[in-house]
């Protein structure tokens, strides 16, 4: 039975570990690359995966709020044909958004890297 916690433990570790791993075919972005991508913004699908209340606080103009924990049942306002630009407040709520995109069949994915605690760029409130 001391096993037990060892157990318990080893779950923990695997679980965070998963959530800290790259997702494949994930594209890391700066703020600059973003920018650039949002001069011509009818080419991606920008969306900010943090949850309302934190969007309201401050996002970047273009970028769709569709919080993480509803983007499976909002999956549908997406276009599949478009290159996806995922934003959240510090990387890893996207890559978890990115995850599920790709289960559902998304191939061309990338992320604000730094989130919104990286971004330099203005913010609309």
């Amino acid at each position: 039975m001391e096993w037990i916690p060892y157990l318990f433990l080893a779950g923990f570790v695997i679980f965070m570990a998963n959530k800290m791993l790259p997702v494949k075919g994930l594209k890391n972005l700066n703020p600059d690359d973003v920018k650039q991508l949002l001069k011509k913004p009818q080419g991606h699908v920008f969306v900010d995966v943090r949850e309302p209340f934190e969007y309201k606080r401050g996002y970047i103009k273009g970028f769709q709020n569709i919080p993480l924990r509803v983007l499976r049942e909002r999956i549908h306002e997406l276009d599949r044909k478009k290159p996806i630009v995922l934003t959240c407040q510090s990387g890893m709520r996207s890559r978890q958004a990115a995850k599920l995109l790709k289960k559902q069949g998304f191939t061309n994915i990338s992320h604000l890297r730094t989130g919104m605690s990286g971004w330099d760029g203005n913010i609309t409130k």
